[in-house]
């Protein structure tokens, strides 16, 4: 089955101001990265439905829900914190964001997309059950792993967060479900700056210096975020997946090129395959150097494709 590739047109339009790394051309950078790979148009595209309320209070608050929304102006910007902003499209583009990976999930179940690629802003690892920070509003791939979870009746699912930064909402919202199994390797100390010392059977969080290579980062992945994976024996996999690792960043430090986010994702399409049925969906978190990004998630879903 073909990669599902679900986006939106609003999710273009928020924009939090031209100085703000997190811009809309993070979005069309990556189909130039997939036209120059020639993936664009072998991949199954679908426009993004709005996420209901009852994905979203999975694993929000409705005070959180109630907030955002309340937030969002009818022109200008309301900043929610130093580096988080709403502009009169954010609110659209956020419900779209979630709808996404919900739908995604929903795909892949039902067998008409093998595995999926999220394309959606704002992004949403950061977002806890009743916060946003970090440029993220809702969480996006916690939507889709609680709808798997709960609509469809699955008893283990896995997020490997591959972001630099640490997947701190991720972890917030399932600190305490252990049908989940979070995987987060980052940057530490870093932003958010937390996360290393968690201790946990279902989160394993794999904190690493600054100046991190791909040799580094994949002797770390196979001693610490494999096994866990293999051992849990997930039904659904589901990727946190950040770029901002790259070595042309300029949000982090690390070192890492296209080759290594096309191994980690053949490591984690390996487990798919032995546990999940190959059933992944990927949702875009960070990377903030367009080209960099382009080509960093042309390599991931080049692998995705051949899952």
């Amino acid at each position: 089955m073909p990669t599902a590739y679900i986006t939106h047109p609003a999710c273009l339009l928020h924009d939090m101001g031209p100085w703000h790394p997190e811009s809309p051309a993070r979005l069309a950078a990556i189909v130039v990265g997939l036209q120059a790979a020639g993936l664009h148009d072998a991949l199954r595209h679908w426009e993004a439905p709005r996420a209901e309320r009852t994905a979203l209070l999975r694993v929000h608050t409705a005070a959180h829900v109630a907030a955002i929304e309340a937030s969002a102006p009818e022109s200008g910007l309301t900043a929610l914190d130093a580096d988080t902003a709403m502009n009169p499209h954010s609110l659209e583009a956020a419900y779209r964001a979630a709808g996404a990976a919900v739908l995604a999930v929903d795909r892949v179940m039902a067998g008409a997309a093998g595995n999926a690629f999220c394309a959606v802003r704002p992004p949403g690892h950061h977002a806890g059950r009743g916060r946003a920070m970090g440029f993220c509003l809702f969480n996006n791939v916690a939507v889709a792993a609680a709808h798997a979870l709960e609509a469809h009746g699955l008893a283990r699912v896995a997020v490997v967060d591959f972001d630099v930064h640490h997947g701190n909402g991720t972890e917030d919202i399932f600190r305490d479900d252990p049908r989940l199994l979070l995987l987060s390797t980052f940057q530490h100390p870093h932003y958010p700056y937390c996360g290393a010392d968690t201790a946990s059977d279902h989160i394993v969080n794999v904190p690493l210096p600054a100046g991190t290579d791909g040799a580094a980062y994949r002797a770390a992945f196979e001693a610490r975020v494999l096994p866990a994976l293999e051992a849990f024996r997930p039904e659904f996999v589901f990727c946190s997946a950040g770029f901002d690792g790259h070595r042309e960043d300029p949000l982090a430090q690390f070192a890492l090129l296209e080759a290594d986010y096309a191994w980690i994702t053949e490591q984690v399409c390996a487990v798919a395959q032995r546990h999940a049925r190959g059933r992944i969906v990927s949702t875009l978190e960070g990377g903030y150097e367009p080209g960099a990004l382009g080509r960093s998630a042309a390599a991931h879903i080049g692998v995705l494709s051949r899952c």
